[in-house]
């Protein structure tokens, strides 16, 4: 069975729109609890656009499946991770410009940045996963600092169309095949939605798929109608 990781980020992302208390990422995470997810993952960035400290707080104590923290290599979120104690970690490149996150850590260029937060969040007793394109070179580096998972960036295979689509799942079997030869979970995300999902899903050795914008954005779609219905009752016993 793969496991789905339900990335919350963008229901704070409409919270913070209007810097308000709804709608509630951790109530969105125990419904997605409910729908089946195996995980929740956050993202805690430096600027905090979307996920707030609080809300790392109560999804820790609150989520009953496992919590995945992402976070940048930086000193403030990385503290935070060792006190919250989530069942993961997720290290993510972070600029401050992107709108999204843009590429996988470059583990080979890594000036000893990474492997210091691997070490400190593995101290810790936090499982820990790199966020890498899919190159068996990064792969390779990655498995060298002791990860106990890599996540392949999927962002531009979810992109690719005609010959490049073929190009770029062969590119994420052959990351997995290292991955899975090195003894480290294989996991995959970003840019991944309900009709470009399956092929990643069948990759030799995959075990986790995170997913959040996708997901996020078909409630905003399948929900609404419910929504609207129920303040709709609500008016109608006002009118009554």
């Amino acid at each position: 069975m793969i496991e789905l990781g339900v990335n919350i980020d963008h229901v704070a992302t409409v919270r913070q729109a209007r810097r308000t208390y709804e709608p509630d990422p951790v109530i969105a995470a125990a419904l997605a609890e409910q729908g089946g997810a195996d995980g929740i993952t956050f993202h805690l960035r430096e600027d905090r656009r979307h996920i707030q400290d609080r809300d790392v707080e109560l999804l820790v104590q609150t989520v009953t499946v496992k919590t995945n923290f992402e976070l940048a290599c930086a000193a403030d979120v990385l503290s935070i991770a060792v006190r919250v104690k989530p069942d993961w970690a997720l290290l993510v490149p972070e600029s401050r410009e992107e709108v999204t996150t843009e590429g996988g850590l470059n583990v080979l260029g890594d000036d000893g940045r990474i492997a210091a937060a691997v070490d400190q969040l593995k101290a810790a007793g936090i499982l820990t996963s790199l966020f890498i394109d899919p190159d068996v070179n990064q792969v390779a580096a990655a498995a060298k600092l002791g990860v106990d998972a890599v996540e392949l960036h999927t962002g531009p295979y979810a992109l690719a169309k005609r010959e490049a689509f073929d190009v770029e799942l062969d590119r994420l079997r052959r990351a997995g095949e290292v991955a899975c030869a090195e003894g480290m979970r294989l996991h995959a995300g970003h840019g991944l939605n309900y009709t470009n999902v399956r092929p990643v899903a069948l990759i030799e050795g995959m075990i986790e798929l995170n997913i959040g914008h996708s997901i996020v954005s078909r409630a905003l779609m399948v929900g609404m109608r419910d929504a609207v219905a129920e303040m709709r009752r609500i008016l109608d016993v006002v009118a009554a």
